[in-house]
């Protein structure tokens, strides 16, 4: 009999077993609900334009369940420090929100302290492919800081709660997203922010290099927060001296398994209230946390 033979038909047997046998296995799942993730670290934190670590080093992770049908739950985690990193005084005068001084009664108390280092989020929805390459995905999110709060002043607990509208094409993105709790990350008598943006993630080819770009605006309506805005002396502005567009432009590169980004951020924040001394998004280091930055990242996705 000709060696050929045997031969075909062994080659033939393992291409049947490759064909029923995955290169890789299937995710794990739980009640029809694919598990994934991803873990990051990164030179710092910047969500929607600001640094929320001061320009620190951030470690970052995220769980995904996702479902057949288009239905997702997830929950990421972050380090941060922009909540006690505030300038809970004047510009003339800094003390940290985080700092237990006493800055003035009756709004601080002596010995007291606020503390907030983490980030937690919870946000689910549905994503609903309607055509080839179109993607609606609407959903809530809920950001969390857990911590300590005893000694907020003109301030209010940070944890906020969004509801988001996304329409997606291929590698861009439009997504709404409006504040349905009554404050919006600790700035009193501001439910109903909104924010707009615009994402590219722009593939070159094969090459595992992507480009991106973004823009967005947050919209903080003009309400009085005299609480906050009153230097003393009188009322220097309104929560609309919150609003502000944000800027990204970098590059992604995919190398076995890991994603590299380097990316650029710039914002249109405001350092001050018209007094020059109160403070919007000037911390108590006298950094305006939405000043234009460079952040690398590493993330790996299972």
């Amino acid at each position: 009999m000709s060696l050929l033979k045997p031969l075909a038909m062994g080659v033939a047997l393992a291409l049947d077993l490759a064909a029923q046998s995955p290169a890789t296995p299937p995710p794990p799942a739980l009640l029809g609900f694919t598990l994934g993730g991803s873990a990051t670290i990164g030179s710092q934190y910047i969500f929607r334009g600001l640094t929320q670590t001061d320009g620190k080093p951030t470690v970052q992770a995220e769980l995904d369940l996702v479902h057949p049908s288009g239905f997702y739950l997830s929950t990421s985690f972050s380090n941060i420090s922009w909540f006690t990193d505030q300038n809970a005084g004047v510009a003339s005068a800094p003390t940290g929100l985080g700092s237990p001084a006493a800055v003035g009664a009756p709004l601080y108390e002596p010995g007291k302290v606020n503390s907030a280092a983490v980030e937690l989020d919870l946000f689910g929805g549905y994503k609903w492919g309607f055509a080839k390459d179109w993607t609606l995905d609407v959903g809530l999110f809920r950001y969390l800081y857990p911590g300590t709060y005893d000694n907020l002043g003109a301030y209010r607990n940070p944890a906020t709660t969004e509801a988001y509208l996304g329409l997606s094409y291929a590698w861009a993105t439009l997504k709404y997203s409006q504040v349905i709790s009554a404050n919006t990350f600790g700035v009193n008598n501001s439910g109903g922010t909104s924010y707009a943006d615009l994402t590219l993630a722009i593939p070159l080819g094969g090459s595992g290099w992507t480009v991106l770009a973004h823009g967005g605006r947050t919209a903080y309506a003009t309400k009085a927060n005299p609480g906050y805005f009153f230097n003393g002396s009188y009322v220097t502005g309104d929560n609309a001296l919150f609003s502000y567009s944000d800027y990204k432009l970098g590059i992604a590169k995919e190398i076995k398994g890991y994603v590299l980004t380097l990316a650029a951020t710039d914002t249109d924040a405001k350092s001050r209230a018209a007094d020059h001394d109160l403070t919007i998004y000037e911390n108590v280091m006298g950094r305006n946390i939405g000043k234009s930055t460079v952040t690398f990242t590493i993330t790996k996705s299972f």
